[in-house]
């Protein structure tokens, strides 16, 4: 079979690998759809931690079930997504229901090669069968649980002020699902295209140009008081950074940015302000269970965010143009 392999940073080959014979207790997946993430983007440009080349990127993954070992229940030829983190099970995060930050997680496409493939075998117990979704919108899934699962974590009440910075697809999930909980959603960045799209598509409160005039144009916003929750979701730790200083007296700020980079603060105003800073890592199958509700209700949507698609064998040309901001790339999606 056919494999899409990043070599090192900038670099990616197609390979021919074997196909994955059955085994007891998992499932070999036809992979169908695959989604460029952040993830992705970073791997490939050599700024992704928990990272080691060479290795087969992508977790964003849908497609067919195509055989099945010993014991599995699910059966062939029905439509799934991946929950792509693999979990030990017994470490004191897994015990207390947090396998999404285990000790010794292994991650497809970071830690252990991922779905840029034609075939993919994971354990029946990281394969979802989800009908009446696209495979489109399945593929789409695991980065809207990102989103999710920070909303959920931050504990956001209706009725406050939120705070987005980034608005690329992580970001969009997180204030899709932050509007879902009734807040009020304010979403911060560099580029006007993806703030429009995000005012008259996902229907965000208010857009906010990042800039030396952010701090004071959301002092104006929210009369003085700064929204109770700010989420980040640049992947720039000056940003990072300077999300401090952008937090409610009482307020949390919740990092769901992954950098290879220290983050410092001032310790008097994050003291003065008692502010809780929290990390989000990934999602639990919760998360990715809410995500498929939502989808299916209409109170999150999907497709808008795809603009970019392409095949998987044109992946060493089309990574490289689509890393571009000048791409207008927002999702986009490989075709299997």
């Amino acid at each position: 079979m056919k494999s899409v392999v990043c070599t090192q940073p900038g670099v990616m080959e197609v390979r021919n690998i074997k196909r994955p014979q059955d085994q007891a207790g998992k499932v070999v997946i036809k992979i169908k759809r695959i989604g460029i993430c952040g993830t992705d983007i970073h791997a490939f440009g050599g700024n992704q931690p928990f990272f080691q080349y060479p290795r087969v990127l992508g977790h964003e993954l849908s497609g067919v079930i195509d055989s099945v070992g010993e014991g599995v229940a699910l059966e062939v030829g029905q439509e799934v997504y991946v929950v792509p983190y693999m979990s030990c099970g017994h470490c004191i995060a897994c015990r207390n229901d947090k396998a999404n930050c285990c000790t010794d997680i292994q991650v497809l496409g970071v830690h252990i090669d991922g779905g840029m493939c034609e075939y993919l075998q994971v354990p029946e117990e990281y394969v979802v069968k989800t009908d009446g979704i696209s495979l489109d919108q399945l593929a789409v899934v695991e980065c809207l649980a990102i989103g999710a699962h920070a909303v959920r974590r931050s504990e956001i009440q209706a009725n406050t002020d939120v705070l987005v910075v980034g608005a690329g697809p992580i970001g969009m999930g997180i204030a899709q699902f932050a509007k879902e909980r009734g807040a009020r959603v304010i979403m911060m960045d560099m580029n006007q295209d993806r703030l429009d799209f995000c005012k008259t598509v996902l229907k965000v409160d208010d857009v906010l140009l990042a800039g030396e005039s952010a701090g004071s144009d959301l002092s104006h916003l929210t009369k003085g008081e700064f929204p109770l929750t700010v989420f980040d979701a640049t992947g720039n730790p000056k940003a990072m950074q300077a999300g401090f200083s952008w937090v409610a007296h009482g307020g949390r700020y919740v990092l769901v940015s992954v950098v290879k980079s220290d983050i410092t603060f001032s310790d008097p105003e994050f003291h003065k302000r008692e502010m809780t800073l929290m990390g989000s890592r990934n999602a639990t199958h919760e998360d990715f269970a809410h995500v498929v509700s939502c989808l299916r209700k209409g109170s999150v949507i999907a497709n808008s965010m795809i603009t970019h698609r392409g095949a998987l064998l044109d992946l060493p040309t089309l990574l490289p143009e689509w890393c571009k901001s000048e791409s207008g790339v927002i999702k986009a999606l490989i075709e299997v």
